[in-house]
């Protein structure tokens, strides 16, 4: 599916940490602030300055969401939906991956999650976690997001990783951003604008990566 498809190198603009002492799980954007999932925590940090901003005591070991009010982040097998204000766990359900989940976004009201080694994306209801279509990729999914009706994707295989935009249809490729060799992706999130933001793994770092047009 990926034959003949425009692919040019991922312009990175800006690394943000490291964080000490562990790898970045999953990333999303609040409008304002980047957030990263951290292991034992979130944190918010300051797009412009780099500083971290804000600090929740709450788990995540996958993808992380905003759906506008709320966080959403992967613990294990299940999806924690979160008040950012203060921390507190409002809901879970089920993960689809049952723990094999890695990457997640909102967007049409859903959430849409990637089950990492399957190769697949689904779109959840947010309400009960249960799954209300599939999308397929040819290669490993950890990171998701959705802008300007464009559904993009993060991969990390060996030291290859990417930034896939696929047609949401029959999951054919559409484009490619190759990150440098060793440089992986581990979480995926759109600003709406000009950027995306990629976790780092265990390089325990946030990258911004611009986003193509045209």
């Amino acid at each position: 599916m990926s034959r003949n498809t425009p692919t040019q190198p991922a312009q990175i603009v800006r690394e943000y940490g490291p964080f000490d002492g562990t790898a970045v799980h999953g990333v999303t954007h609040d409008g304002r602030h980047v957030w990263a999932a951290l292991g034992p925590c979130l944190v918010a940090i300051d797009p412009a300055s780099g500083e971290t901003v804000r600090t929740l005591a709450r788990p995540g070991d996958a993808g992380t969401a905003f759906d506008g009010r709320h966080l959403y982040q992967i613990a294990e097998a299940r999806i924690d939906k979160i008040d950012p204000a203060d921390g507190r766990v409002l809901a879970s359900i089920p993960a689809p991956g049952q723990g094999a989940d890695s990457g997640m976004a909102w967007a049409e009201g859903s959430l849409w999650v990637g089950q990492y080694r399957e190769r697949k994306i689904h779109q959840i209801d947010p309400e009960t976690g249960a799954i209300l279509r599939t999308i397929e990729s040819d290669r490993f999914v950890t990171g998701v997001t959705w802008v300007d009706g464009e559904l993009w994707h993060g991969t990390w295989e060996g030291d290859d990783s990417e930034l896939r935009r696929l047609d949401p249809a029959d999951g054919a490729v559409l484009q490619r951003l190759q990150m440098p060799a060793g440089m992986g992706v581990s979480g995926l999130e759109s600003d709406g604008g000009d950027l995306f933001y990629c976790g780092g793994g265990g390089s325990q770092r946030v990258r911004a990566v611009r986003r193509p047009r045209g």
